[in-house]
């Protein structure tokens, strides 16, 4: 037992502050490991360099040598990542205390940063300069070095694909001529783990039950700086659907009218995506029916001489268990309330692991994170659950640009450039900022999109537009512009619905208004013209993937009524479809058919050129926009009140290119018609094209999955055409699902 404390070479340290830091007090008894634990707790100050603790009589001895404190700290070298980015990776701050352990820590996390951009031969040495009174300037001394790259990546044990068809399954890329703009070369272990997971739903969803991998690793080849990343793999047999059958444990609930939900066949190839989407289905309905806690579990039995797996869904009750609460970590950019929102279920409701996968694959979709991992943890009851939601943001900006040519009269280049963000602040909004121009035209967007509009699953936006055009062969100029308002509310999984507000103002123009055929100088002399309309639009979209479909449906159906006061009056009905397929999974050969269609009718009076469609561009390659269609003698298009296209495609990867570089090749088939007119025109204008003439183009294309977007290039010659139409035989811009 002791009287006093006495602390000793305590300088810039009160010594208040070190008998605050021991466990030992006057006046009452202690031992040895009370020393120990008082030594420990004073180096964890980190104010220390050395602690010693004596007793000399009935006084405790604590003698320190302080470290020195730390004045500034600078990062010298470093150009691909910040400064502020670097001192939130550290741990010694300005006016902190001056540790060599602490400095090693920073050293391997300035280091860990580096290689996180793919910089692994990063060195990091430190410059130490005293000044007065106990205080140290520290520089971190950076050479960043080069670039660490991904030489190659192999696979062993896969005999049903080949090795470039599961490396465009992958996130992790070879190193390729615009790898440091992606960075999907960077090696980083959780993303090899994420690979795992994505070749196993790859392999599951196109009947490999059995696959599994068997390692995964990267060697570092230190006199190259790259890496050689090797994944083996043990395939194991393809399976098809056996028989398939819905059970019941729970009172009250009927299996057979559960079979209809179910999404898996016999006979089809085993997928896992078709046994989750069953569970999905089959647990909504059964929840709905007052049944919160029942469970639905997959039963496969194999059947290793036919090769299939027959597959029970068994409804049971489950576990009474609630929701305690929703634990969200890892988010640095996106708000709390945007991952929450996702979930169907909130503290205090019956917990439902279906809900659970349902949130995750929402999360997933939304492209905000790039990685999610939700987790369960045992609540403060033995019925209450705890959900740990691990989310990593990633960069959901994007820079577009697309470009045309036309060729002809009117032609020329014709240039866009956009700006869009889909996370807004963290937010969750979706924000896109186009401009474009050409020879004759020039187009402003602005589109603004909230998903959760008054905290519901309704998507509400608007779209601000304004075109310029001058087109001096056909002798008229026109601006158009309006904006829209919309709202867009789920049906289900797959199915939505769009109402819009639409209003547009159209000036028409020209220095030789004679030379114009009889509609032109009717909305020349009446500009400007309005337009304001009502639209509701159905959309159903079954695709397995947004950026590069290979199976699923896409389609949309439109109808629109103008007549709320403005100049139109019509009724319009047009619609359009998109379905996939994969003709070959190793060759990675896409086919794909679409079609469009439509047709308007007038509800009063007369319409304009400007109500009737227009086609060309991008409804039929080969042609120019507004390129087919009625047009009068002197060339002017006066649109159509029916229009119709087919289309069929199919992609592959280009031989002799590297799957990973994004280059895929193209062959399509394009026809179409658009005929018809309710616009009031004279003898003298000659209209020629309101007849059902077929055209037709076939063309080869060039698609590139680049940094800045998908962008794609097609060379389209008509094999149908009229001597009036228009052709664009070249066209560039952004690829898109229709």
């Amino acid at each position: 037992m002791i009287s006093r404390v006495e602390v000793r070479g305590a300088t810039r340290v009160s010594a208040e502050t070190v008998r605050a830091n021991i466990t030992i007090t006057p006046g009452k008894s202690f031992s040895n490991a009370d020393i120990d634990s008082s030594v420990k707790r004073l180096y964890a100050t980190g104010y220390f360099s050395d602690v010693s603790i004596n007793v000399s009589g009935g006084t405790l001895v604590v003698s320190v040598n302080e470290n020195q404190l730390i004045n500034q700290v600078v990062f010298n070298g470093n150009r691909k990542i910040k400064d502020d980015k670097l001192q939130e990776a550290v741990r010694t701050q300005p006016l902190g205390p001056y540790s060599e352990a602490t400095v090693e820590y920073d050293i391997q996390a300035i280091k860990q940063a580096y290689a996180a951009i793919g910089r692994e031969d990063v060195t990091v040495t430190t410059q130490v300069v005293p000044i007065a009174e106990g205080r140290v300037n520290l520089a971190f001394v950076i050479n960043e070095g080069s670039r660490t790259k991904i030489s190659q990546i192999n696979f062993v044990g896969n005999n049903a694909y080949g090795d470039g068809r599961l490396q465009s399954v992958i996130a992790t890329k070879e190193s390729g001529l615009f790898s440091f703009l992606s960075r999907k070369d960077v090696y980083n272990e959780d993303k090899l783990r994420a690979d795992e997971e994505l070749l196993r739903q790859f392999y599951y969803n196109h009947g490999y039950a059995d696959f599994r991998v068997v390692s995964s690793d990267a060697a570092l080849d230190e006199s190259t700086n790259e890496y050689t990343v090797t994944i083996t793999v043990e395939e194991g047999e393809r399976y098809d659907f056996g028989p398939v059958n819905v059970e019941s444990t729970v009172e009250g609930v009927n299996a057979e009218e559960l079979k209809g939900l179910v999404q898996t066949s016999e006979g089809s190839v085993y997928k896992a995506k078709d046994v989750q989407e069953s569970i999905s289905e089959i647990s909504k309905r059964v929840a709905a029916e007052g049944y919160p806690f029942a469970r639905v579990t997959p039963r496969g039995n194999r059947n290793f001489d036919n090769r299939t797996i027959a597959v029970d869904y068994l409804v049971d009750q489950g576990e009474r268990a609630y929701v305690e609460r929703i634990e969200i970590r890892g988010n640095t950019r996106t708000r709390d309330y945007v991952i929450r929102r996702e979930f169907d279920l909130s503290e205090g409701d019956a917990f439902n692991q279906e809900m659970i996968a349902r949130a995750k694959r929402r999360l997933d979709a939304l492209g905000y994170f790039a990685s999610v991992n939700i987790t369960t943890a045992p609540g403060t009851a033995a019925d209450r659950v705890v959900i740990v939601v691990d989310v990593q943001d990633q960069s959901t900006g994007s820079f577009g640009i697309g470009a045309g040519y036309a060729a002809g009269s009117g032609g020329g280049f014709l240039l866009e450039a956009s700006i869009e963000e889909k996370n807004f602040l963290g937010r969750g909004q979706y924000i896109r900022l186009a401009a474009g121009r050409g020879e004759e035209s020039r187009t402003y967007n602005v589109s603004f999109t909230e998903p959760y509009f008054l905290g519901y699953r309704l998507a509400a936006g608007f779209d601000v537009f304004k075109n310029e055009n001058d087109f001096d062969d056909d002798n008229y100029a026109y601006d158009e512009q309006g904006f829209s308002l919309r709202v867009t509310a789920p049906i289900t999984e797959r199915i939505s619905t769009t109402f819009r507000y639409n209003y547009a103002e159209y000036d028409y123009s020209s220095a030789n208004v004679a030379a114009l055929s009889s509609p032109y100088r009717r909305i020349v002399n009446g500009s400007p013209w309005t337009r304001s309309s009502v639209s509701q639009t159905i959309n159903y979209n079954s695709l397995d993937e947004a950026a590069m479909p290979h199976e699923g449906i896409i389609a949309s159906i439109t109808q629109e009524f103008a007549g709320l006061g403005g100049t139109s009056d019509f009724y319009k009905l047009s619609g359009k479809a998109k379905a996939y397929y994969t003709l070959s999974d190793d060759a990675d050969i896409i086919a794909s058919i679409g079609g469009t269609a439509g047709h308007v009718v007038k509800t009063s009076g007369a319409m304009e050129v400007f109500d009737q469609f227009q086609m060309g561009g991008g409804d039929l390659r080969g042609f120019e926009r507004n390129g087919i269609g009625p047009r009068a003698a002197n060339g002017d298009s006066i649109g159509g009140t029916t229009y119709f296209t087919a289309s069929a495609e199919a992609t592959f990867p280009l031989p002799g290119v590297p799957r990973d570089s994004g280059f895929r090749g193209a062959f399509f088939v394009d026809a179409g018609t658009l005929y018809g007119n309710e616009v009031n025109v004279t003898a003298a204008d000659g209209v020629r094209g309101t007849d059902a003439s077929l055209r037709a183009s076939v063309g080869l294309g060039l698609i590139w999955a680049s940094p800045f977007g998908p962008l794609r290039v097609d060379y389209s010659f008509p094999i149908a055409k009229e001597d009036y139409d228009r052709v664009q035989n070249l066209k560039f811009g952004i690829s898109s699902s229709f």
